[in-house]
């Protein structure tokens, strides 16, 4: 749960919401952790820092993808600036990809663009849920779930996966259940652990949320964030939970796929043949505005149909995956290979994930903490890294583990 009301000022300058938001553990860590990343890399720029922090480009934009922007910032009208909410052909063309991806007869009807992923899942949560309501989440999550929540109004109910293979932990999500939710956040392929949920997961989640909806007399949505929808190794086949349990609201975001996160663009999609369907997008239509115009910019949906047809390169990152998950298992970790995504999720060689990670700082290597998690002795790798960057690594990677081992045999 959020930390402490209690414990925050009263009467203040600051909105007593603020306040809960800063204090929420995440975002406090994360914040703090920001704050070391650029004195570590300011202070040895010039040294070689080696980062795998965030999921941020390490090389230069596609061509094709500056090209299409470019293209898209040329008027045709006098109106090309003017404000925008949905643009049709923008709609229309994440409709067609959405459909190959999960083919549930999407429109471009069923959709409506957002600024990035973090819009879509902000809009989602309030389009279903009242403040006092409660949220569901898996741990380890997506670090900002609490307080998009938390400034929803919303109370975070947080539910730990199982290890080591971070599935959903079912018995303990029907557990988590009660008569104030209204929300359960699934997010696939799974930001860390790189986790794609099979079917079977997801037919076992709608039957215990369509049990659950009955019972209580009131229906419990999915929020299914699905930024990495197109990030997917070894031939596997993403399955959304739109495709089971149909009180879906699917969230995406192009920074991903396109490795672009500075670009805000994504959209909220709601399942077709939903018989709240068009009442849902009327609320989404309403809240994007009062949230404050929370729309991509005109150049941005402009672009849409011509970044639907480019991605970042899989099998290159497939092949990092690869290169990295063989090498760190040979020096003794312990490492899942990823389903999907950016990331490796290996488990610490100590029990302190943030005392190995900062020993990984001191050599020039930055990495998250599986704390920042709220899931400690793991840590996260991201692979948006060069290749060369990987290979600079590998040898402090080892020096780190060796070091652990030398301390714990004394």
């Amino acid at each position: 749960m959020q930390d402490d009301p209690d414990q925050l000022t009263q009467g203040g300058p600051v909105s007593h919401r603020s306040q809960q938001i800063q204090a929420a553990t995440p975002f406090r860590m994360l914040f703090d952790f920001l704050r070391r990343r650029a004195a570590e890399e300011a202070g040895r720029r010039d040294q070689g820092v080696l980062d795998f922090t965030f999921g941020d480009p390490h090389e230069l934009a596609m061509p094709a993808y500056v090209d299409a922007l470019r293209e898209a910032a040329v008027p045709r009208d006098e109106l090309w600036f003017a404000y925008k909410q949905s643009e049709r052909p923008a709609q229309d063309a994440a409709a067609a990809s959405l459909e190959r991806v999960v083919p549930l007869g999407w429109t471009g009807d069923h959709l409506r663009m957002t600024t990035g992923g973090f819009g879509a899942i902000t809009v989602a949560m309030k389009a279903v849920a009242d403040p006092g309501d409660e949220v569901v989440y898996t741990l380890p999550p997506w670090f900002l779930y609490e307080i998009l929540a938390i400034e929803a109004g919303l109370a975070p109910v947080k539910v730990p996966a199982l290890q080591p293979s971070f599935d959903l932990d079912l018995e303990a999500i029907a557990a988590a259940i009660t008569a104030r939710t209204r929300i359960v956040v699934v997010n696939t392929p799974n930001n860390p652990s790189g986790r794609i949920y099979p079917p079977a997961a997801l037919t076992a989640l709608a039957e215990i949320l369509e049990e659950a909806s009955a019972r209580l007399g009131r229906r419990i949505w999915i929020v299914s964030d699905e930024p990495y929808n197109r990030i997917v190794f070894d031939g596997a086949t993403f399955h959304s939970p739109a495709q089971y349990y149909p009180h879906t609201l699917l969230c995406y975001s192009y920074g991903k796929t396109l490795l672009a996160p500075g670009q805000r663009l994504g959209y909220l999609a709601v399942p077709p043949g939903l018989p709240e369907g068009a009442e849902l997008m009327d609320a989404v239509d309403s809240l994007q505005v009062a949230g404050g115009w929370l729309f991509p910019n005109a150049v941005m949906q402009y672009a849409v149909p011509d970044l639907e047809r480019l991605s970042l390169d899989v099998a290159a990152l497939q092949a990092k995956r690869d290169r990295l998950v063989t090498a760190l298992r040979g020096m003794g970790y312990q490492v899942a290979s990823p389903e999907g995504t950016f990331y490796l999720w290996p488990r610490s060689p100590v029990p302190d994930d943030e005392a190995f990670v900062a020993s990984l700082e001191r050599r020039g290597v930055l990495v998250m903490p599986g704390a920042l998690f709220e899931t400690p002795g793991w840590f996260r790798i991201c692979l948006t890294a060069t290749a060369e960057s990987i290979e600079a690594a590998l040898p402090h990677f080892r020096a780190a583990i060796e070091e652990a081992r030398e301390k714990a045999t004394g």
